[in-house]
């Protein structure tokens, strides 16, 4: 349509309307988070909640996950089973409705499902709809019923009979395989993600059996089961730590139809290790519910040391941070209607939920404490002790805190900055050493890349107490450096280079320093990992020559490929460090946009990576042994 002139007139018929599952294949990102492999596992997640909220609605006491050979997954449970009767509204049945029509099923009103996690009822459709297929058995009174659907969700075996069976088999099966028209990176399910959420549903939840099964491979049945829930989710997360006391405390009560459970256990570390949940779905924002623990915990702990004379009254209070020192605890709540900000859900916004915690975990905690005195002189004395060492801390902090222009004099790093302030653009090399540092600064290119050599191997903040940590010189070294503060006082828009690249050389040293530097950047910068400005770079380990002709090998197999195309004598030089390289060749091989390789740092799984990095830096040596000897089968041409 256009006016008198011609000109194009924007108008309703340019308003386009999607209807039903043809929008989530138009805009998936929005009901999924994205088509990456963490979209690809969010369909699992949605389909594996409905077996969960069975388990909940205490209906199902089993849910069975199955990946399939031919790329698919199968989930079933032992539940009441889909219903199958007409819909009135929709004059299909109502396991069609289910997979067809979002914000349908039981999930709304409190009817059939009291608690669920999932979408708000989006989650069967959405699996549909990203599907290349996907069927549907149900077992009701006697008889099998099936449905099938292809190519997102268009239904072509509508529900019928198939059989008749025993009519003590009760429950649904789902089987989906995602489309690769729509996850374009890959539709191969991750074992180890849905391994490691299936172990976290069955802590979450418990007195249910979850199994999963992996017929791509010859991996036996797995069954998760846990009958103390997240008493023993706890005691699983301290495994690779010393508690200080033997009980882990444990806190249920419901009010208001809100549930609530809470558990914790005290640690000899330095570290908080403090996860919450709404409805089985990771609030790793925080939310109500983990202030109402944070603020009942404060009060309690204060209440009982003044009360006991450990505090005099005119002393001042032990504050959150040297309160939850070494501590381990899990708060779990389920709620009829949660509310959650931001659509993948990380942060419960209930208000009522803040006081209800508070209130089921206070009258707990304090009796806890009462009826174990010597328990509850040792959390304070850890918590009063590590008061102590923050306030030392604090005056080491004041001198890593950006002041206006940073002053490099003071830096013991030596930093050599880039000219561009502009943070887009810039990037950071952290070097070890300062013979590696000398060709790092001669390669760069100093307009926008900046060399802050170290001297030896960081602190390992792991084992060490803040005081330590905050008047160590090449930690000091960095977080001026960064310009974004540390702790509360983080602030990401105070960052001066986006990419931070960990540059170490390329053997057994080099990778314990590495390791050194994620261990610190994930106990004190990980937002910093979240968003994607940690980076690790990769020196080439072999340089081959023949005449003029030289070619870098970043691998043994890649190296033997090369020289495989070389004739005749082959020079071979094997770089142990960064330092044997000279300015153009670290340029060219790993400093270079145009030809390096840089690792980014990602984090799929917080708690599991909060687990791996207490097991290899902590003090226990038992797990660290194990967890090698586990994954030795994994590493090659191991450097020693």
């Amino acid at each position: 349509m256009s006016d008198i002139k011609g000109n194009e007139i924007y108008g309703a018929g340019d308003i386009q309307v999607l209807e039903g599952l043809e929008a989530v294949r138009t805009r998936p990102g929005m009901y999924i988070g994205s088509t990456s492999n963490t979209g690809l596992h969010h369909l699992a997640w949605e389909i594996i909640d409905n077996g969960i909220d069975e388990s909940l609605a205490g209906f199902a006491t089993e849910v069975r996950v199955t990946i399939n050979k031919d790329g698919s997954m199968t989930v079933s449970d032992n539940g009441r089973g889909m219903p199958t009767d007409l819909h009135e509204k929709t004059k299909v049945s109502a396991v069609e409705t289910i997979f067809t029509v979002l914000h349908s099923g039981g999930k709304f009103g409190g009817g059939a499902y009291k608690v669920s996690g999932g979408l708000h009822g989006v989650g069967a459709a959405v699996v549909n709809a990203l599907s290349e297929s996907l069927e549907v058995k149900v077992y009701r009174e006697g008889e099998v019923h099936y449905v099938r659907f292809e190519d997102g969700g268009t239904t072509v075996e509508p529900l019928k009979v198939i059989e008749t069976c025993d009519k003590t088999l009760k429950g649904t099966e789902v089987t989906f395989k995602p489309d690769i028209k729509i996850f374009q990176e890959g539709v191969i399910f991750d074992y180890k993600i849905i391994y490691n959420r299936l172990k976290q549903m069955a802590f979450l939840n418990k007195g249910i059996k979850i199994i999963l099964n992996d017929d791509r491979t010859d991996k036996k049945e797995t069954v998760f089961y846990n009958e103390g829930g997240i008493k023993d989710y706890v005691a699983y997360l301290n495994k690779t730590k010393v508690p200080i006391h033997e009980t882990v405390v444990y806190c249920e009560g419901e009010e208001d139809e809100v549930m609530v459970e809470v558990a914790l256990q005290y640690n000899d570390t330095f570290q908080t290790t403090l996860y919450s949940f709404a409805n089985n779905i990771n609030t790793g924002e925080g939310g109500t519910h983990e202030e109402g623990f944070r603020m009942a915990l404060n009060r309690v702990i204060n209440n009982y040391a003044k009360d006991n004379n450990i505090i005099k009254k005119d002393e001042e209070n032990l504050i959150g941070e040297d309160i939850r020192e070494g501590l381990t605890a899990i708060v779990s709540i389920k709620h009829t209607n949660p509310q959650y900000e931001g659509q993948t859900k990380t942060k419960l916004g209930n208000s009522e939920v803040r006081r209800i915690v508070s209130r089921i975990f206070s009258e707990q905690f304090t009796r806890f404490l009462l009826e174990n005195p010597d328990e509850a002189k040792i959390i304070i004395e850890k918590a009063m002790i590590a008061s102590k060492a923050r306030q030392a801390a604090s005056k080491a902090r004041e001198i890593t805190r950006r002041k206006g222009a940073l002053e490099i004099s003071s830096l013991p790093g030596k930093l050599a900055d880039c000219s561009s302030k502009d943070a887009s653009e810039s990037e950071i090399f952290i070097v070890e050493g300062d013979s590696a540092g000398g060709s790092a600064k001669q390669g760069r290119d100093s307009k926008f890349q900046a060399i802050l050599p170290l001297r030896g191997k960081i602190l390992n903040v792991e084992k060490a107490n803040l005081n330590r940590i905050f008047d160590n010189n090449e930690i000091k070294a960095m977080i001026a450096a960064f310009g974004t503060g540390v702790g509360d006082e983080l602030d990401l828009e105070r960052l001066r280079y986006h990419k931070i690249v960990i540059m170490t050389d390329a053997d057994v040293d080099g990778a314990h320093i590495r390791t050194l530097l994620l261990t610190f950047f994930f106990r004190f910068f990980k937002p910093l990992i979240d968003g994607g400005f940690i980076y690790i770079a990769q020196p080439p380990l072999f340089k081959l020559s023949q005449g003029r002709r030289e070619v870098y090998a970043y691998s043994n197999e890649e190296m033997e490929e090369i020289r495989d195309t070389m004739d005749g004598r082959v020079s071979l030089q094997r770089y142990k460090g960064l330092g044997e390289m000279n300015s153009d060749q670290l340029w060219e091989t790993t400093m270079s946009p145009e030809h390096r390789v840089l690792i980014q740092v990602t984090i799929d799984d917080a708690i599991e990576a909060d687990q791996v990095f207490d097991m290899l830096m902590g003090d226990e040596v038992e797990p660290r042994r194990n967890f090698i000897i586990e994954n030795s089968e994994f590493v090659e041409n191991l450097d020693i």
